[in-house]
């Protein structure tokens, strides 16, 4: 069997993109004429043999028929613009994930805001400094890290997802959990989006459950668990195994409102990381908005030697910055201010 995969590519930006567009000589990434693209490269697998091939979009025509079908139908998928289905969310434009950790064992901030008041000054913070989605998480996922019970994880997050509804009604807040229960009972309370580092396989009623919520869900990626997924990862292709992940995790979810995060660091070496990263224009043809999560992470440090710091902003903001020149919707950062300040000045320079 061969199966074709589609990547946009050689992207230009404001008014050149516009140029390009109006003149037919570039599409529109996701619907957003301020990023246009004029190539593509076009993937092939057959078996375990990858080949690649890259064309102008003029060169499309001269295609084989079954590959040129394909190709097509991705083309239409990387070009239509994104459906706004989460709250208070434009897709159309970037935005940012603030990370609430209300642990004592996060791989980078456990302890730092595992009280209420803190927390919620932390919420504050980020909501003032441009975070439009507040991502909570009661139970660590660094690696290594033990699963906790259901009954401690619930007290972790209670008290703020509790408060959600009422103080914050006009940000979007994420329940970041791998427990059915918690992600019912976090609706409940206003929680607006889900998110499942184990792409819904650790607890395997959660998507039949959520079913009668109607609610959004990040169709996260990982190889393993958390206490195992970093011990020598594998993968055929890591790039078209986890693109292969997500078509059929989106086959499984009933109302298709769905966030694709192929999960940095979660399962994945410094090779493969930087394979998703370099290459994640690829899940465009997939159809819906991208989140990505490189904030602090180690594969930095492995780059960066004794150059390595304890934020890794430095390196966070280079990976973020490349991500939102390849048409990344979501950042989940921890430093929010530090972000969104390397994203206006990136986005006024692309955009003059």
């Amino acid at each position: 069997m061969i199966k074709y995969y589609t990547r946009a590519c050689n992207f230009h930006y404001g008014k050149y993109s516009k140029f390009l567009i109006n003149k037919k000589l570039a599409l529109p990434l996701c619907g957003n004429k301020h990023i246009s693209f004029d190539k593509i490269e076009i993937i092939t697998r057959k078996k375990n043999k990858i080949s690649s091939k890259f064309i102008n979009l003029k060169d499309i025509k001269n295609l084989k028929k079954a590959e040129k079908k394909k190709i097509t139908l991705d083309l239409n998928k990387i070009t239509s613009k994104r459906r706004n289905f989460l709250k208070n969310i434009n897709f159309s434009k970037p935005s940012i994930m603030g990370i609430l950790n209300l642990t004592p064992d996060s791989f980078s901030d456990g302890g730092v805001f595992n009280n209420y008041k803190k927390a919620n000054k932390h919420v504050i913070d980020m909501v003032k400094y441009g975070a439009k989605i507040i991502d909570v998480g009661g139970e660590s996922t660094r690696p290594g890290s033990q699963t906790i019970s259901e009954k401690e994880e619930w007290r972790r997050v209670e008290k703020i997802i509790k408060s959600v509804k009422n103080k914050y009604k006009n940000i979007c807040f994420s329940i970041d959990t791998r427990k059915s229960e918690i992600m019912t009972k976090s609706i409940k309370y206003g929680v607006s989006l889900v998110n499942d580092v184990s792409g819904f396989e650790y607890d395997k009623s959660s998507l039949l459950k959520l079913r009668k919520y109607d609610i959004p869900k990040v169709l996260h990626h990982m190889q393993g668990t958390p206490n195992t997924m970093q011990i020598k990862p594998k993968y055929k292709h890591v790039l078209l195994d986890i693109y292969d992940f997500f078509e059929r995790g989106i086959s499984q979810i009933d109302n298709k409102k769905i966030v694709l995060d192929p999960g940095i660091g979660f399962g994945k070496n410094l090779k493969h990381n930087l394979t998703l990263i370099s290459n994640i224009s690829l899940f465009h043809s997939l159809g819906f908005p991208i989140l990505i999560g490189t904030s602090r992470k180690r594969f930095i440090n492995q780059i960066s030697g004794i150059n390595d710091s304890k934020k890794r902003i430095g390196g966070t903001v280079a990976s973020v910055l490349f991500l939102l020149s390849q048409g990344i919707q979501i950042f989940r950062v921890h430093d929010v201010n530090e972000i969104k300040q390397s994203m206006l000045v990136f986005e006024r320079i692309l955009s003059n």
